[in-house]
């Protein structure tokens, strides 16, 4: 049986396109956030807001920036998955 490749490796999934991102401003620049609901959040994320989990079927959120890092591919390869009360309290 041949072995996945590293999810560091594959292209990014696409986002839920039965949802929408809004732009919201933070200190460090310009962030597009989507809402993920229960049924939307299948696997288990780590929020790095607190470092808790966030379990499947948690509804959350998914933030990254509107503008890729230096150094990569794409904005989408930075987002992350946040508790929405983690996210809200981020300055």
């Amino acid at each position: 049986m041949a072995k996945r490749p590293s999810k560091h490796l594959r292209a990014p999934r696409p986002l839920n396109t039965n949802a929408f991102a809004r732009s919201e401003q933070r200190g460090d620049g310009e962030w597009m956030v989507q809402a993920m609901s229960a049924d939307a959040a299948t696997k288990l994320y780590h929020c790095p807001g607190c470092g808790r989990e966030i379990t499947p079927g948690t509804p959350h959120v998914v933030a990254w920036p509107r503008q890729a890092s230096i150094g990569s591919a794409s904005a989408v390869d930075e987002r992350r998955h946040w508790h929405h009360g983690c996210w809200s309290r981020r300055p």
